[in-house]
């Protein structure tokens, strides 16, 4: 791609992005998220294959009913409140059409159908931007809305989405698939507290883009896309693998790693809440995705492909670690200590 292209494309990504977050009109909240949508579609369909094609035609029809839902939803509202104020959703029917429309553009369970498919036919950067960026200003919106929300319906929402993207998650080959379904399993921890915490959702989110962008720049750093040729990359970049091994562990949530971080103080919240079951719930549902991210960091540092005569091995090089990882490893595995710190910032 053209690099004044692609520097136009990236401008007007943060400037959607900041547009959104920085509004309090509906309509100048729905110009950023559009805004937004029209810069990642040329990221995602830049290589011309068919499958990418088709991802950008599934990822702008998705987001245009979206966004569609979203005017829908604030015009309601002013038409009962004369209110356009982001923060003054109170009307129920308008809250309720807003949470479906920002599930769909998250890709929250039920609406998650499209956003493996649009990851699987991206390329790995454009995924990592898909899977954090593109998920910020919708979490904001849901933040800044979070009092005028119905709680039972984003509970149910949380616990069918990290049931599904744990379930639907365990028998992917495709590395950007089953990247798609741990968001989606994210989103759910991140959904299930926005009301009673809103802090803590942007915590967790801001932990889960930084130990997502760590695997996919390690990913697309080792030239990985699917589990056999993950299974033959220890060769090429040993550094790659050990670092891929302890960020997954980082996103599966395992103490003393700084993905257990959100989830403890999510389930020490749901339980000050007297939300205990749902908390056992989604802790229960989490193990599902434990399971393929123990089998992504098996296939990348421990096992040896089992049919060799397929694979050619790669040659060993000393492939350094670009800094950006580096930093993004040492935060996604080392920032549980200063959770003392952390819990009195937020």
């Amino acid at each position: 791609m053209n690099p004044q292209a692609k520097l136009i494309f990236i401008t007007s990504l943060l400037l959607g992005t900041t547009i959104t977050i920085s509004s309090n009109h509906w309509v100048m909240a729905w110009t950023g998220l559009e805004i937004n949508t029209l810069a990642i579609l040329p990221l995602i369909s830049k290589s011309h294959h068919p499958r990418a094609i088709e991802a950008a035609t599934k990822y702008f029809l998705v987001q245009a009913t979206a966004s569609t839902l979203v005017l829908f939803s604030s015009m309601t509202n002013a038409w009962y409140t004369g209110q356009w104020d982001i923060t003054q959703l109170t009307h129920p029917a308008s809250s309720l059409i807003l949470t479906a429309a920002i599930s769909m553009k998250l890709g929250l369970v039920p609406f998650h159908f499209w956003f493996p498919e649009v990851l699987q036919g991206s390329p790995l950067i454009t995924g990592l931007l898909l899977s954090t960026a593109m998920k910020f200003p919708p979490i904001t919106l849901l933040y800044m809305t979070s009092l005028s929300l119905n709680p039972t319906l984003l509970t149910t929402l949380a616990v069918l989405s990290v049931a599904m993207g744990g379930w639907m998650g365990l028998n992917q080959t495709q590395v950007r698939k089953i990247m798609a379904f741990s968001s989606i399993s994210h989103l759910g921890w991140m959904a299930i507290i926005l009301i009673y915490y809103p802090k803590l959702t942007l915590l967790n989110f801001y932990l889960y883009a930084m130990m997502t962008a760590a695997v996919f720049l390690t990913l697309n750093s080792m030239k990985v896309l699917n589990l056999s040729t993950l299974m033959t990359a220890w060769t090429k970049a040993p550094a790659l693998s050990t670092i891929l091994l302890l960020t997954l562990l980082s996103l599966a949530g395992l103490p003393p790693l700084t993905g257990f971080l959100p989830k403890w103080l999510i389930i020490q919240e749901l339980t000050k809440q007297d939300m205990a079951p749902a908390a056992i719930i989604i802790s229960l549902l989490s193990l599902l995705g434990l399971f393929f991210y123990l089998r992504l960091a098996y296939c990348a540092t421990i096992t040896l492909p089992p049919h060799t005569t397929n694979h050619m091995k790669q040659w060993h090089v000393n492939k350094p670690v670009s800094p950006s990882i580096a930093i993004l490893t040492t935060l996604s595995i080392m920032l549980l200590p200063t959770s003392p710190m952390l819990t009195t910032i937020i």
